[in-house]
């Protein structure tokens, strides 16, 4: 499990919303959060335990107060109690091999003198209303209560770990809920729950005959169920069978062309339709043919008719024009002679009959064609009809082409189609495999409801068996049933100690060997201790030994020393258990000389798991110690009290790198 968000929004003295990113990476493992004492520190390990956990959250402000008058108290002063405040918590974590990513928040208001809260759920982005609704039930599945709260230390837990008399307790819950031991002397228990259910009196041997007779019939009844459902498992196969005899009569009917003859009525119709539009544009080229098409031979013999045609027109024109010439040339002379010397006169003269002979030259043209002026007209539209006449023709052309070869295309098909004497065995195959398809599909309905009827009586007969239970409730069940019950629970009972008391073994001896490494690696003195035990048939308590093989008094360790056997305590358990769940510690190195603290910050917290979130003053974690723990600090931050407001706010950065939230 890994942390990766927490939102706190008015959560007591967090005013307005306060995020911290908790994401860490490989051989980056801690996230570093600065506070002086009264800033939120604990605070926010409280945030951390009630969002998951509720009512149920051992939260150190709290106390003995009711659950509701604490969630009132923890509404940031200067919010709106009717808006109220909330937590929201995001982390990843395996379930049933696959990765999830959840996001809890429980938020709560207060409307008059009632408090709502509310749970909301979301898995791998998506709500979850069942997940959400069941939320206290679904946490303790994936992190039970007294697991999580051995991995949230705040400087009094790790005090009590610190008193070995203390610590027995807190060892005993650990090895218990943490390595699956409580999980064995559970079921111990309930099967002594149900030994005890399993005892009766005289009186409830009296109706054991009956309940026998009822079990019986049931057993037959289930004997049938079971039968009927065999036959029709066998007649399925039978069934299988036949489908693949029927299929490869199909194949069969289909390699000797069947398709083709069952289509060939189609075929022939289609061939028909075909040859029918064919013909139609055959018929068309008939017609262009007999237009102005044949004319296109021609186009030579066409080009001189209608050079003929313009000169012919041309010399039309000039004849009709020629005679308004002559009164316009004299009217020109008569009014522009005057004003004209002699040589100019006699020119402008000449040019104007010079250019009536030429028109009269033009107007004496053969008339060869002799057209008239519509003539004219349709021999000048003629070019633009036989274009189009052309590439209709040539439309017509390609689309007969196409249904020529469509037509073909059918014959050849037409001419593939088996006889009838030659598929008439294969339809007979077929014919045959669909028959025994159809038998063997009614055989299996029958088998089926067969079946059917053999479940209802089975069902009837259990309805029956249950009544007579029912109506014994008050006074039975079997002896010899609950005889064997016993015997066999008392059996389980037994070796469940056994196997409780080897698991505890195994277990104990791989966390002594863990906490006494743990401890070998924080402790200055190498020498002091050399062995380390717990034995749990004196209530799990610890028990030290030296180089010479004496009892370490725990009296002879320093308070320092004390505590740094706590912290052993708590790696071993982490090692032991996977380290599958982050360290949350609050003023990690109160009662440690510089010596110690050096060997935590460097042999500890950069080994605790894969997630550590340390909560520290500034003295505890000062510049120098600081600067050792940075290359494994993923992020920083540092909380910061306004003493005016009496509100905290987050900020990135620790007080030796102001500002930057990552650490690179």
């Amino acid at each position: 499990m890994l942390l990766r968000k927490i939102v706190l929004k008015d959560f007591g003295a967090y005013r307005g919303t306060q995020t911290l990113d908790l994401h860490t990476h490989p051989g980056k493992p801690i996230v570093l959060i600065g506070g002086l004492n009264g800033c939120g520190k604990t605070t926010l390990l409280d945030a951390l335990q009630l969002v998951l956990y509720g009512p149920r959250a051992r939260c150190s402000a709290r106390g003995n107060r009711p659950y509701e008058t604490y969630l009132r108290e923890c509404i940031n002063r200067k919010a709106d109690p009717e808006e109220g405040s909330s937590l929201t918590l995001d982390f990843s974590i395996t379930v049933e091999g696959e990765k999830r990513v959840y996001s809890v928040t429980r938020s709560w208001s207060v409307s008059g003198k009632s408090l709502r809260e509310r749970v909301t759920v979301f898995i791998d982005g998506r709500w979850d209303q069942v997940v959400s609704a069941g939320w206290a039930d679904h946490v303790e599945d994936l992190l039970p209560l007294e697991i999580g709260s051995l991995f949230f230390f705040d400087g009094e837990k790790i005090e009590s770990l610190a008193d070995p008399e203390r610590a027995s307790a807190v060892i005993r819950s650990a090895v218990d809920s943490l390595l699956g031991v409580n999980t064995v002397e559970q079921l111990r228990t309930d099967l002594q729950v149900l030994q005890r259910r399993k005892r009766l009196s005289e009186e409830d041997q009296a109706v054991i005959g009956q309940i026998r007779q009822l079990e019986a019939r049931y057993q037959q009844a289930d004997s049938e169920v079971q039968a009927a459902h065999g036959h029709a498992g066998e007649l399925r196969v039978q069934l299988d069978k036949r489908l693949d005899e029927l299929k490869q009569a199909e194949e069969a009917f289909a390699h000797e062309g069947g398709e083709l003859f069952t289509q060939r009525e189609a075929l022939r119709q289609r061939r028909k339709d075909a040859a029918k539009h064919l013909a139609s544009t055959q018929e068309s080229l008939i017609g262009l043919a007999a237009g102005a098409l044949p004319l296109q031979l021609l186009s030579e013999q066409l080009g001189a008719v209608r050079k003929q045609a313009a000169i012919e027109q041309q010399a039309t024109e000039s004849t009709q024009v020629l005679q308004t010439l002559v009164g316009r040339d004299q009217d020109i002379l008569d009014r522009f002679g005057p004003l004209l010397s002699a040589s100019d006169f006699e020119a402008l003269r000449d040019y104007l009959e010079t250019d009536r002979r030429q028109r009269e030259l033009t107007g004496e043209t053969e008339r060869i064609l002799g057209l008239s002026l519509d003539g004219y007209a349709q021999l000048a539209g003629l070019e633009q009809i036989l274009a189009n006449e052309q590439q209709r023709a040539r439309e017509l052309l390609d689309l007969a082409s196409q249904q020529a070869a469509e037509v073909d295309a059918l014959d050849r098909q037409l001419q593939g189609v088996p006889t009838e004497e030659r598929i008439a065995a294969r339809q007979a195959e077929q014919a045959e495999a669909l028959q025994a398809v159809h038998h063997a599909e009614a055989v299996l309905a029958n088998a089926i409801e067969a079946y059917e009827a053999s479940k209802r009586r089975r069902a009837a007969a259990k309805a029956e068996l249950d009544a007579a239970y029912e109506r014994q409730a008050a006074k039975k069940f079997e002896a010899e049933e609950n005889e064997r019950i016993n015997a066999h629970c008392e059996r389980q009972r037994n070796l469940l100690e056994r196997f409780k008391e080897a698991l505890l073994k195994r277990h104990i001896s791989r966390l002594e060997v863990a906490v006494l490494e743990s401890f070998t690696r924080l402790m200055r003195k190498s020498g002091l201790v050399r062995d380390l035990r717990i034995d749990t048939d004196r209530g799990y308590q610890l028990t030290l030994t030296d180089e010479s093989g004496d009892t370490v008094d725990p009296g002879r360790l320093s308070a320092g020393e004390r505590q740094l056997l706590a912290v052993s305590l708590v790696w071993g358990l982490a090692r032991v258990a996977g380290n599958w769940l982050p360290s949350v510690i609050d003023t990690p190195l109160g009662r440690l000389d510089s010596r110690h603290r050096e060997h935590l910050v460097d042999r500890y917290f950069p080994h605790a798991g894969d997630q550590v979130l340390l909560l520290s003053t500034d003295e505890e974690i000062d510049e120098r110690l600081f600067q050792r723990l940075r290359p494994s600090v993923a992020h920083t931050y540092t909380l910061v009290h306004d003493d005016t407001t009496f509100t905290t706010t987050v900020e990135p950065g620790y007080w030796w790198n102001s500002g930057a939230e990552h650490v690179a």
